[in-house]
């Protein structure tokens, strides 16, 4: 993504404090970052969507999604994403508590570009989160948007 000045991530979690700590590890990043963080399913297709009080929202590069959501959860929101012809593209991480076989296979039956499951650890979730700017913003080349 060497071509992007800001990369776009949208975060949807609904635990404040692991968005705080994925802000924390992104802002100490290579990329400069703008971070959009919503807190529910329904609030995170609303910001894809452009709906209600997201509609100046900016298109993501990058989507990074928890699967235990209130409102609509995040295999719901996954499946929205991947079955619009104008979302479908975009990267979506899982980043979940969960390690069930049955949610792994789920999310990537439904077209997630892959499952990562959070470290209880503080120190350890910090890197997950540098693991995953380095990764998809750093080496993956990602299709450009207008």
């Amino acid at each position: 993504m060497e071509d992007f000045k800001i990369a776009e991530i949208l975060l949807i979690e609904d635990n404040p404090g692991d968005a705080r700590l994925t802000q924390e590890a992104l802002k100490d990043g290579k990329m400069k970052i703008n971070l959009s963080i919503v807190y529910d399913g329904e609030e995170g297709t609303d910001f894809l969507f452009k709906r209600n009080k997201h509609q100046n929202a900016p298109r993501p590069d990058l989507i990074i999604l928890d699967l235990n959501l209130p409102k609509k959860n995040g295999r719901e929101v996954l499946a929205e994403i991947k079955n619009d012809k104008n979302l479908k593209m975009i990267p979506v991480i899982i980043l979940t508590t969960s390690k069930a076989q049955e949610d792994i296979l789920k999310t990537y039956n439904l077209h997630a570009n892959c499952y990562i499951t959070k470290p209880i650890d503080l120190a350890k979730f910090f890197d997950v989160v540098k693991m995953i700017e380095g990764f998809w913003l750093t080496l993956v080349k990602l299709p450009k948007y207008e």
